[in-house]
């Protein structure tokens, strides 16, 4: 008598094992982070995407950054530099996640910042976006990026 395995046993055995096992687990830790507390952390965010899920990523990463840092002994600060197809983000009428994510920003004490550059070659009134005020614009969305790296702000590089 010979030895083989089908399909149909190994279906069976791995539904078997899947029945006798427990749900899987993660595991968490409390952060231990092997440097001087936080401090102040300056960071800017440079967005030039107009893809939904990228926006609320970026928006979820300011959030989770300064709750972080306030309870490591620090504090963040944010700036949110929109150019190129990102100055979307704050389009009008847009999504009620997208406005909320933009609102708990703004409630953590990130700042946005919108390219004149765009604004122009998109002919786009900054009126129109939200929550944006005349002192937000910057002259180019870049070259505010460039700026801000060269005077301590740390620049997230995820887009």
């Amino acid at each position: 008598m010979k030895n083989h395995i089908t399909l149909g046993g190994v279906l069976f055995a791995t539904f078997v094992s899947i029945l006798f096992t427990g749900p899987a687990r993660a595991e968490y830790v409390v952060p231990n982070i092997q440097h001087a507390p936080y401090g102040e952390v300056k960071v800017v965010v440079p967005i030039t995407s107009d893809d939904p899920a990228v926006w609320l990523f970026r928006l979820r990463n300011v959030g989770n950054g300064v709750t972080a840092t306030a309870g490591l002994g620090g504090g963040m600060k944010a700036k949110i530099v929109l150019y190129g197809a990102g100055v979307k983000l704050l389009s009008q009428p847009m999504d009620p996640k997208i406005k909320e994510a933009i609102d708990a920003a703004r409630a953590a004490g990130a700042q946005f910042n919108v390219c004149n550059v765009t604004l122009k070659g998109m002919k786009l009134d900054w009126h129109a976006l939200y929550g944006l005020q005349e002192v937000d614009i910057v002259p180019s969305g870049f070259a505010e990026v460039g700026w801000l790296a060269s005077h301590g702000w740390a620049v997230d590089p995820a887009n």
